[in-house]
């Protein structure tokens, strides 16, 4: 792809106008959200869509999320329930999104929703990402900026080590705050289904919808629902021991609580996601220590073990498609 210069804004007035400008003549602009940073591109311009696949070399069978302002820019998109309502007034803005049916009339490009009848909607929690999706007055499409299976960024120098001469612009609005991607909900014939674990944890979605939740497939490498369902995929280069009881000579230690695992002194590179273990902080480093860890230049990263309740959920669902076999995997915000 021809090199482009890629500028950083601030998320001042003029830096905000300057993306919706971009974003409004078909270019690319990566942008905050409160759970990653999202690679944003007009969602009814196939074109600007397709430069998304081309900069992320994101296979274009997995779909991306469109990103609105509010539930009114929804519902002109997609077909709402009852249930997908009480969801969507329960958390958004915020790290959920919905898998609905697209209505006859979504402008959303078909390249965006990889030929499905169904539409991936959310309405992020941050201001700079709201002001510009106002300012746009389109959906935008935005997975995860970075290169399609690498580990997804939570700042805007993330962005630029994967992306810098890609894309036109990213916006810095600073570290992100959740760290992890969006639950995903697919509601469709008044039956909710969790995709993906994220930023919301399945207790809270239970509570709204009042009833277990069942899962959709964990992974789908053929024709994925939503974005983050492919096997390997938030992968950093090193290999990733997951459970790690013990750590190797040679390995680099992600670790989680107040007591590392047996030979963590052997680390030759330690991080730990929260030594408290509070899972609400684990989830918001977890990126951004994969990739730090990564560039120890380590073949083999050893994680703790973490619990898989609240969002200790979403963060063992990431890690466990960062160890899985590589292949071509992207992430949606």
């Amino acid at each position: 792809m021809r090199k482009k210069q890629t500028r950083r804004l601030d998320t001042s007035g003029e830096g905000i106008v300057a993306a919706a400008a971009l974003l409004a003549s078909g270019g690319l602009v990566a942008l905050p959200t409160e759970t990653v940073y999202g690679l944003g591109a007009d969602a009814t311009d196939g074109a600007a869509v397709a430069g998304i696949y081309e900069a992320k070399g994101r296979p274009s069978f997995n779909p991306l999320i469109a990103h609105v302002p509010d539930l009114a820019s929804a519902e002109r998109l997609a077909l709402f329930d009852p249930i997908s309502v009480r969801l969507a007034n329960a958390f958004w803005p915020g790290p959920l999104t919905l898998v609905l049916p697209r209505r006859p009339d979504c402008p959303v490009s078909e390249l965006a929703t990889a030929g499905l009848d169904t539409l991936a909607i959310r309405v992020p929690d941050h201001p700079v990402a709201r002001r510009l999706l106002e300012a746009v007055g389109r959906p935008v499409a935005a997975p995860s900026a970075n290169r399609s299976g690498h580990v997804s960024p939570t700042t805007a120098d993330h962005v630029l080590v994967d992306l810098d001469g890609r894309i036109d612009a990213v916006v810095d609005g600073g570290p992100t705050r959740v760290g992890v991607e969006s639950t995903i909900v697919a509601v469709t014939d008044g039956v909710a289904r969790i995709l993906r674990p994220g930023g919301i944890a399945r207790a809270a979605i239970e509570a709204v919808v009042g009833a277990p939740v069942a899962d959709g497939p964990a992974s789908d490498d053929v024709a994925p629902l939503a974005p983050g369902m492919l096997t390997s995929h938030y992968a950093p280069a090193a290999r990733v021991r997951l459970d790690a009881a013990e750590i190797l000579p040679g390995e680099a230690l992600l670790a989680f609580g107040p007591v590392p695992p047996p030979g963590a002194e052997r680390a030759v590179a330690v991080m730990n996601l929260s030594p408290a273990g509070d899972l609400v902080e684990a989830a918001a480093n977890l990126f951004g220590m994969l990739r730090a860890l990564d560039g120890a230049g380590t073949a083999s990263l050893a994680v703790a073990p973490i619990p898989a309740e609240g969002l200790g959920e979403a963060i063992r669902d990431r890690l466990a498609r960062a160890a899985a076999p590589r292949g071509d995997g992207a992430s949606g915000a």
